[in-house]
């Protein structure tokens, strides 16, 4: 159950970021670049009801007449709205506002799962819906990354109003995204066991979390969407690979560039990349070109010209005691002291972009994106599926695994059908009619007795248990194989662990054949 329970929180359960507003996001008042701006906390309720943690970061003390473009910045599957503190260093200094969201399920928002941007994009659409309504908010643009991105392509596609999204790092196909870290984890599990057990993960994620994992085909979607687009990719990213936004760079239907630079899923985002994300914004969105936020005053010190002191006086000692910060050499950045109305001590202070994301990176760090790959209980969770044990509910129950919702069995019988007509299948197998009867060496039928049919599946639910079976059998011959290839046998009579294990191969493909001729007769049945 461990294995399956870690797949399926993959999906709608990743880690939670946990976080405090109050020391993890900007301050309520900050200064950038010698400006001064703002950060505004507001919630907004989603159609399920959810209510939604959101931040505005805007200059301070707008005129009732000006109105900026805002940018939504959506976070990873772990991530919350502490993730768009670096969207705001990079925004604000060219009159872009940034807002930003804990999505349902997410940080301190309402919910309890995530869906890689299915349901994430109701909760877009209630926070672009606010911001129609703001004053202070002219056009708007989208920036997400991973599952944020995911959203804000599959949003896009249906508000042509956006005026331009950021996509970083998304992914092309949930389905085939699964597949794929079944090889780069190196997870235990022969490819025809990952796709059976996606499609029982996918049952029960329906049942959770309300949605198809079938459905998160981003190329699809890429294709009806002609917002303006920059695509950014790291090229050392094992999770969601480069190829992903290389095929949906190739279907998106609007105007388009694609970045890629150094890194993984998770690294920091290089200086040249924000920098183009911010020309590409400033071409979009069209914010005005004179500064709006309100210069910072010179920071000032007590003066302490008059005074007159003994030599043997420690000024230091004296500036503590007035509460000031000793003045810093020439050259020296100067930084203003914390008071209640204005930023706190360790507050953002910056007069340059680049050290302006060092200090917030000191402070928080993006969120990270861990796959699970400890799959060593995928023996005991197959057994746990052929006892019944697991259900779409709780993972506890039922075995039907396999079986689709539009009444398909799966992706399974293909790979059935395939291994059919290659050779193994002949040589291994034997040679059979069409409908499951052996032939003897004159093509010939051989008489058959009842008992040779009293493994044969006589329903869907007993076909599904036989496959798990078979695919239970399976894994044990894998790691049987690996046993074999680190510790080689004597050459001699077979032992009993290979009796066992010709058995169990044997076992296997009879149940195989069983389950394939059982859905050949099926589909014969349903055609006539």
């Amino acid at each position: 159950m461990k294995m399956i329970e870690q797949l399926v929180n993959f999906v709608i359960r990743p880690p939670r970021a946990d976080y405090s507003p109050s020391h993890d996001l900007l301050d309520n008042e900050f200064l950038l670049k010698g400006r001064k701006y703002q950060r505004k906390d507001l919630e907004v309720t989603n159609k399920r009801g959810h209510v939604l943690q959101c931040s505005h970061y805007l200059p301070q003390n707008m005129t009732e007449d000006t109105s900026l473009p805002c940018v939504i910045y959506c976070h990873g599957n772990s991530g919350c709205r502490a993730d768009a503190n670096e969207a705001a260093i990079i925004l604000l200094p060219s009159n872009v506002t940034v807002f930003t969201l804990d999505f349902s399920g997410s940080g301190l928002s309402d919910g309890d799962y995530v869906s890689l941007g299915w349901n994430e994009m109701e909760d877009l659409k209630a926070a672009v819906t606010f911001l129609r309504t703001e004053k202070h908010v002219s056009r708007i643009g989208l920036w997400g990354r991973s599952m944020g991105a995911v959203t804000c392509l599959m949003y896009g596609a249906q508000d042509p109003s956006i005026a331009g999204m950021v996509l970083d790092s998304p992914f092309s196909n949930l389905f085939d995204l699964m597949m794929e870290l079944v090889d780069v984890y190196k997870i235990r599990l022969p490819k025809f066991t990952v796709k059976v057990a996606v499609q029982y993960m996918r049952k029960v994620i329906q049942k959770k979390a309300a949605f198809d994992i079938m459905d998160l085909d981003t190329v699809q979607v890429a294709g009806k969407s002609f917002i303006p687009a920059l695509f950014g990719h790291a090229t050392e990213d094992l999770f969601i690979q480069p190829h992903h936004s290389d095929l949906l760079f190739k279907a998106y239907s609007g105007d388009k560039n694609i970045i890629k630079f150094e890194g993984d899923h998770n690294s920091p985002r290089p200086q040249f990349y924000y920098d183009s994300i911010t020309i590409f914004f400033y071409n979009v969105l069209r914010p005005p070109d004179e500064p709006v936020a309100p210069e910072a005053p010179d920071t000032v010190y007590f003066d302490t010209d008059g005074l007159e002191m003994d030599d043997d006086v420690d000024e230091s000692i004296l500036y503590e005691i007035m509460g000031a910060e000793r003045p810093a050499a020439h050259g020296t950045p100067q930084t203003p002291t914390s008071t209640s109305s204005g930023p706190r001590q360790d507050g953002l202070t910056a007069e340059s972009t680049e050290e302006a994301l060092n200090q917030t990176r000191s402070r928080w760090q993006m969120s990270r994106t861990v796959v699970p790959v400890n799959t060593s209980n995928s023996q005991d969770d197959l057994s746990e599926l052929l006892r019944g044990d697991l259900s779409t509910d709780g993972l506890e129950g039922s075995s039907s695994c396999a079986v689709l919702e539009n009444g398909d069995s799966g992706n399974y019988r293909d790979d059935f059908a395939r291994y059919r007509s290659s050779k193994d299948y002949s040589d291994s197998w034997g040679r059979h009619s069409s409908n499951g009867v052996s032939l003897d060496s004159s093509g010939m039928m051989s008489p058959r007795t009842e008992d040779s049919f009293a493994h044969f599946p006589s329903n869907r639910d007993d076909e599904e248990r036989m496959v798990m079976e078979a695919i239970a059998a399976s894994l044990q011959d894998v790691e049987i194989k690996e046993t074999e290839q680190k510790e080689p046998a004597e050459v001699g009579s077979p032992t009993s662990e290979d009796t066992a294990a010709a058995t169990r191969v044997d076992s296997f493909t009879q149940r195989m054949r069983l389950s394939f001729f059982r859905g050949m007769g099926s589909r014969r049945s349903a055609s006539r």
